[in-house]
């Protein structure tokens, strides 16, 4: 296996040809103060895989595509699940 590195992460948006933007959430404990930390980090990524909003996906890091794009989608770890009734209520 090659030393790129992967990072699972939720897909965000798919609004752009061929590209998906992903948040990748990191939660860990401060070190002095122990207080529980949530960060999230918002990455744009090469998509032919075709992902949709939610679902939840490996990226790996890559050569640069365009500015701004430098990962990968890699596989669709778990669909999201859509239903057709899942908007506001009249």
């Amino acid at each position: 296996m090659n030393t790129r590195r992967r990072i699972t992460g939720i897909v965000t948006s798919n609004k752009m040809t061929k590209t998906v933007v992903v948040e990748i959430a990191r939660t860990f404990r401060h070190p002095l103060y122990r207080k529980v930390v949530h960060l999230s980090k918002r990455v744009k990524a090469h998509d032919e895989i075709g992902c949709q909003v939610g679902d939840k996906v490996q990226i790996v890091e890559s050569r640069p595509f365009s500015r701004d794009k430098r990962w990968m989608v890699e596989t669709i770890i778990q669909k999201e699940i859509r239903t057709a009734d899942s908007g506001v209520e009249v």
